[in-house]
């Protein structure tokens, strides 16, 4: 925000009844008009001043200091005036004037703010956030935390020194100590960024060390199981009821494109009758508090009444005796093993596998898939199409036929009715003694 004007301007001041040529140099900040003043703790002969220049005269040392200290404290108010700017919020003369005095909240530390995010933020779980959100923070303390003592070899770090060099060394530190993958690093460093943010908005700090930091994510595919996985996880009977548990679980999500936490609470109160008449999923997503309607497929029906009267379920009050994640997870592990999947099973594959291998495949509109995956946009649904390499081949085989219609032999019924048409009408050329073409 600009101001509409800005004044900085050095003078000598004498204290009361003081005859003395020795003054005092102090500094006025003028924004808008209002004026803010202070004592720069310096004193200076009158005869020595230059009240044009507002600067000391001479070449002497004293003069020369006291110059490169009023050079410096004008570079520094200016430079404040420039990141009080840049946050887009007002600038007055007395924001300045704190900020250069250091009137601003007392040596405010990282990581007791960072505690009072975190706490805020578990008293409002239910209402905005969730454990897994909290947990994740958590652990970006904690990652914070340890980086302080083994950088700075101390408990705590004030916000007044927080800069690029401690954003890139956090970063370096991610990377190298903690052997954090690319989006993993980037994370930590984004939950660490709205603590900064945090302490901006509440003017504990005005400068933002994240203004010149620059990381991007590495994009990652994460794929679904195919049409032949799924139908192979569905008829492999295991010798445990505890794997066999877990596998119903995962077909169920790839049937509803529930996420983990939503099967984990679904209740019978959430399966309704739906517009057609047939059974549906009408829940809210806890992720994002949006509406999930999903109609129920056959076998998604099929693995609610084996479980229906399941000792976990009647317990619970829910539709599925669903594991803690880390359980569920552990036993995916398992199960992909014992089925020779070249690659590891987790709940969130089931989403997936709902949104690409049993809708967006089976040519369900995107539209739809969005609403049933509770969705926001449409956008959010792109990433769940990837498209299967059967599915490629058949829209390739229509397309090969469109562009190159196969030529097809006429039948003997046709090729004599079309002789018999020829000679009727070389009959009637004759007739009319119309000549040939």
């Amino acid at each position: 925000m600009l101001e509409n004007s800005f004044g900085l301007i050095f003078f000598l001041k004498a204290p009361r009844h003081n005859e003395s040529n020795i003054r005092s140099v102090y500094f006025r900040i003028t924004i808008d008009g209002i004026p803010k003043e202070a004592s720069t703790r310096r004193q200076w002969d009158t005869e020595r001043w230059n009240k044009k220049t507002e600067r000391a005269t001479g070449t002497k040392e004293d003069a020369k200091s006291l110059n490169f200290f009023l050079d410096s404290l004008t570079a520094k108010i200016h430079e404040i005036k420039s990141e009080i700017m840049y946050t887009g919020k007002p600038i007055t003369s007395q924001k300045i004037m704190d900020h250069v005095m250091g009137r601003i909240t007392p040596r405010a530390r990282v990581l007791e703010e960072f505690q009072k995010h975190n706490d805020e933020m578990k008293a409002l779980i239910g209402n905005g956030y969730t454990e897994a959100t909290l947990e994740r923070f958590n652990i970006t303390k904690n990652h914070v935390t340890a980086f302080i003592k083994f950088k700075y070899n101390t408990g705590d770090f004030e916000f007044a020194d927080l800069n690029f060099e401690f954003i890139k060394d956090f970063e370096f530190y991610l990377r190298t100590v903690r052997k954090c993958a690319n989006n993993t690093t980037l994370k930590y460093i984004s939950n660490f960024k709205k603590i900064v943010i945090r302490a901006i908005d509440k003017e504990i700090i005005i400068k933002d060390p994240f203004k010149n930091f620059k990381g991007k994510k590495t994009k990652i595919v994460k794929k679904p199981i195919s049409a032949n996985e799924l139908a192979e996880l569905e008829r492999r009977e295991f010798s445990t009821d505890r794997l066999n548990t877990v596998r119903d679980i995962f077909v169920f999500q790839c049937y509803t494109g529930l996420a983990y936490i939503d099967a984990f609470q679904l209740r019978k109160a959430d399966i309704k009758d739906g517009v057609d008449g047939n059974q549906w999923i009408l829940s809210e997503r806890q992720k994002t508090n949006s509406t999930a309607r999903i109609p129920l497929l056959p076998k998604a029906i099929e693995i609610l009444e084996k479980y229906k009267d399941h000792p976990v379920c009647i317990k619970r009050g829910t539709v599925l005796p669903v594991s803690s994640n880390q359980k569920m997870n552990e036993y995916l592990k398992e199960i992909a093993a014992l089925c020779g999947f070249p690659f590891t099973l987790n709940t969130h594959m089931a989403r997936r596998t709902f949104g690409s291998t049993v809708t967006l495949n089976n040519n369900v509109p995107i539209n739809v898939v969005k609403e049933m995956l509770g969705h926001s946009s449409v956008k959010q649904t792109e990433s769940y199409a990837i498209t299967e390499q059967a599915t490629i081949g058949r829209e390739m085989t229509l397309l090969n036929k469109r562009l190159h219609p196969e030529k097809t032999e006429m039948s003997q019924e046709d090729l004599t009715a079309l002789i018999r048409l020829e000679n009727e009408l070389e009959l009637i050329k004759e007739k009319y003694k119309i000549p040939s073409s």
